[in-house]
C-alpha cells in the first residue's frame, strides 16, 4: 500500500463515497509521499510533564518527525512503539535512532541534526550512520530526488527541507516582499522588545487587506500539514484565519523567552540556536546523549495506522499514548475505532495526550460514552499546560487518564 493510499484511508475518512474524494483532499493526501515535518512542532517539556513516565512503561506514539521518541527518552526508560503513515518520516525516525547508535561524539550528532547544515554531515552518514541503516531507509536517503541524493539535505539546511520547511520558506519570501523581515524578531532582548518589534513586522503583515483574503484559502495552510478539516477546527469562530495565525503567532513570538524557545527560531530564523545552545530540543542537549544512546534500543518504527497496531496488542499493554493533533482529521466512525482500541490496550492509569486545533476536547460528544466511562478528562490541567506549550500553534491539550478497569 501506498504512503498516498494509506493518508486517504486515514486522514480523508471525512469525505463521502457518493462524492467520492475533493481534489483538495487528494491533494493534501499527496504530502504525505513525501518528507512534511523535519521537526515536530509539540512542545516535550509539557508533553513528558502530562505523562510522568515511569521505568519500564510501553508508550505509544506517533512519530512524525520523530523529535517526541528522542525527547521522552531522555526522560525516562521507557520502551516506544513509533507509528506514521509516511514511509518519508519513517526513513527521517530511523535515521536519527541509527545516528544516535553510530556516533559516540556528541559534536557530531549534533553536528548532524543541530546545526543540519554542514558539508561534514555527509562524511557522518557515509562512514559512520550508513551502515546502521536498514535497506529501505538507506535507500530512501541515498536516492536521488530530483538531483542530489536526499541525505545532502543535512548539508544544507535540513530544517529548511520537507513540505513544512518549504512552506516556512516561502513565508519568510514573501515577507520579504512585503518589506518584512522574519528574522528581525530573534533580536529582541527581552519580551517587551518581542511585543514591539512583532507588532512593527509580522503583526503590520498578517492586517493587509490581501494577505487576509489569501489566508482564508484552506490551500494557504497545506503546508502546515492542515487538511480543509483542520481549517475550519482552526478557525473555529473567528472573523477570519489572519486573526487566528495573528493571535498565535504572536504568542510564538512574544509569550516565551526567546533564548529557550527553539520552536520560534524555526519559525522565524530557520534554525536552531546553536550558538548558546539553549534553543534546541531536549535530545539534542549534550547532557542527555549519554541515556539517548543507552536507550535507543527501547524504540521499534512501524508503518501503521495507530488503531491497526493497537488490534494486534494484547488487553492492558501500553501505559501512555501520544497521538499528536491525529484525531482532528477524523471522522466519528475513525474516532470511535480508535477509542475502542485504546480502551482496550490501556492499562489502569494509563494516559493519552493530544492536541486539536480549535480549543475544545474533540473527543467529548463523539466517543460513545461506555468508552470514555474509564477515562477521566483532567482539564484544569490540561489548560495549564496548553499555556506552557512554547509552539502556541495548537488551540488545546488535552490529557486523558484511565481511572478504572
Amino acid at each position: 500500500m501506498t504512503t498516498n493510499s494509506i493518508a486517504l484511508d486515514a486522514v480523508l475518512g471525512n469525505s463521502s463515497p457518493e462524492k467520492g474524494l475533493r481534489l483538495s483532499d487528494r491533494l493534501f493526501a499527496s504530502l504525505f509521499d513525501h518528507l512534511v515535518y523535519p521537526q515536530i512542532w509539540e512542545d516535550p517539556e509539557v508533553d513528558i510533564e502530562a505523562l510522568g513516565l515511569q521505568e519500564g512503561e510501553h508508550v505509544v506514539a506517533i512519530a512524525s518527525g520523530g523529535c517526541n521518541l528522542l525527547n521522552m527518552l531522555t526522560a525516562a526508560n521507557v520502551r516506544i512503539s513509533a507509528l506514521d503513515l509516511s514511509s518519508a518520516h519513517i526513513a527521517l525516525n530511523r535515521l536519527k535512532h541509527a545516528s544516535v547508535r553510530a556516533l559516540e561524539s556528541h559534536d557530531e550528532f549534533f553536528n548532524f541534526f543541530g546545526h543540519a547544515d554542514q558539508q561534514g554531515n555527509l562524511r557522518i552518514y557515509r562512514d559512520k550512520v550508513a551502515p546502521y541503516l536498514d535497506d529501505t531507509s538507506r535507500a530512501y536517503w541515498e536516492q536521488r530526488a530530483p538531483i542530489r541524493p536526499r541525505i545532502h539535505a543535512f548539508a544544507k539546511n535540513f530544517y529548511g527541507s520537507g513540505v513544512l520547511g518549504r512552506y516556512i520558506g516561502v513565508g519568510h519570501f514573501l515577507a520579504r516582499l512585503l518589506g518584512v523581515d522574519l528574522k528581525d524578531i530573534l533580536s529582541a532582548k527581552n519580551r517587551q522588545e518581542q511585543v514591539e518589534i512583532f507588532d512593527a513586522t509580522i503583526g503590520r503583515v498578517l492586517k493587509r487587506p490581501s494577505v487576509r483574503q489569501a489566508l482564508q484559502t484552506p490551500l494557504a495552510l497545506y503546508g502546515l500539514g492542515i487538511p480543509v478539516t483542520q481549517f475550519e477546527k482552526l478557525q473555529g469562530d473567528a472573523q477570519s484565519m489572519a486573526n487566528v495565525l495573528h493571535d498565535r503567532l504572536r504568542r510564538l513570538a512574544c509569550d516565551f523567552d526567546l533564548d529557550t524557545n527553539y520552536f520560534a527560531w524555526q519559525a522565524f530564523g530557520r534554525r536552531y540556536d546553536t550558538e548558546a545552545r539553549r534553543a534546541i530540543p531536549r535530545y539534542l542537549q549534550r547532557e542527555h546523549y549519554a541515556c539517548l544512546r543507552d536507550r535507543i534500543d527501547n524504540v521499534a518504527t512501524h508503518r501503521k495506522m495507530a488503531t491497526t497496531f493497537l488490534s494486534e496488542q494484547p488487553k492492558a499493554s501500553v501505559d501512555a499514548f501520544v497521538l499528536l493533533d491525529a484525531q482532528d482529521w477524523m471522522n466519528d466512525q475513525q474516532l470511535n475505532a480508535l477509542w475502542s482500541e485504546i480502551d482496550r490496550t490501556a492499562g489502569l492509569g494509563a494516559r493519552v495526550i493530544f492536541r486539536t486545533a480549535g480549543g475544545e476536547n474533540i473527543l467529548l460528544g463523539r466517543v460513545i460514552p461506555s468508552v470514555l466511562h474509564h477515562w477521566y478528562y483532567e482539564e484544569p490541567l490540561s489548560r495549564r499546560l496548553h499555556q506552557q506549550d512554547r509552539s502556541a500553534i495548537y488551540g488545546g491539550f488535552h490529557l486523558m487518564r484511565r481511572t478504572s478497569s
